[in-house]
């Protein structure tokens, strides 16, 4: 509890003195996005939490509402317009995530908060992931991002929640602005973003003597 204490002082402190410096950036990027891609400005969604709470996280909105003749979203690759893969490459479109920061559902570092409707597809190990609070950034940004596997991706969050501390969420953040600047794994090869999380299905226990 006092690591999370810790965690969670820090986040405010760093969140609160940069004020001054995502906040201009914030409103000019939502004003692009507003000019770019119309109204709303930011996407939300819910994602669960630490404990696998629901919350609902905020991000700037990078895609078009665009659909087939069923109603159905295109795939990402056909809404993912040039100016919202620009976006992600800098990873602007994560900065309003820092309101859900503010909020207590996210903190600075931790593994990155999935879909909802990945939980039931967890393993006993996958779901330590949500041992901690979710991050802006986390030990997989930093070590691949998207061009790593969903495997490579699950064992490193565990990793991050057998090792967390205070002087690891501080090289990961000073890792993060590198990974930024130099824009590396913003997507896995073949795909707009990631690939879906589709476990392999796991073998039932013979009922066989």
């Amino acid at each position: 509890m006092t690591g999370l204490f810790t965690k969670r002082v820090f986040d405010l402190l760093a969140v609160i003195v940069t004020a001054p410096i995502w906040l201009p950036v914030l409103a000019v990027v939502a004003l692009l996005v507003r000019i770019k891609l119309g109204s709303p400005v930011f996407f939300r969604q819910q994602r669960p939490g630490r404990g696998e709470g629901i919350f609902e996280m905020i991000k700037f909105r990078s895609m078009r509402d665009a659909r087939d003749g069923q109603g159905r979203p295109l795939p990402d690759s056909e809404r993912l317009t040039p100016f919202g893969r620009r976006l992600r490459s800098t990873s602007l479109d994560e900065l309003p995530e820092l309101i859900n920061v503010l909020r207590g559902e996210m903190s600075l570092v931790g593994p990155r908060p999935l879909l909802v409707e990945y939980l039931p597809r967890y393993s006993t190990e996958q779901r330590r992931r949500h041992e901690v609070p979710p991050g802006l950034t986390g030990w997989v940004q930093v070590n691949g991002r998207n061009a790593l596997s969903w495997d490579e991706k699950f064992a490193l969050d565990v990793w991050y929640v057998d090792h967390r501390g205070f002087w690891l969420d501080l090289r990961i953040l000073f890792r993060t602005v590198w990974q930024v600047v130099a824009r590396h794994g913003i997507s896995a090869a073949g795909d707009a973003t990631m690939p879906e999380f589709r476990p392999p299905a796991r073998s039932e226990p013979s009922s066989s003597p």
